[in-house]
């Protein structure tokens, strides 16, 4: 499988979360968004000018900046 910044995905690819690079209160934060290893998400949509990127993950829609989302690895 090939690991890659959620910020690469494009609309509609699935993937499994691999890790969440960020520590401190940005990590934290990121977790208790339910991105932890293991999860799925898929990349639901994305703003005009391509932040925020919008995830399905466990059911619900997740929106992230993209300076989250280079902290977070995904398989796909």
């Amino acid at each position: 499988m090939e690991k890659i910044k959620l910020r690469q995905m494009q609309i509609g690819q699935t993937g499994k979360v691999a890790a969440v690079k960020a520590s401190g209160e940005l990590g934290r934060r990121i977790r208790d968004m339910g991105l932890i290893p293991g999860k799925e998400i898929k990349v639901h949509g994305r703003a005009p000018l391509n932040d925020p990127v919008s995830l399905r993950i466990m059911g619900f829609t997740l929106a992230l900046r993209n300076n989250e989302a280079d902290h977070i690895i995904v398989e796909i």
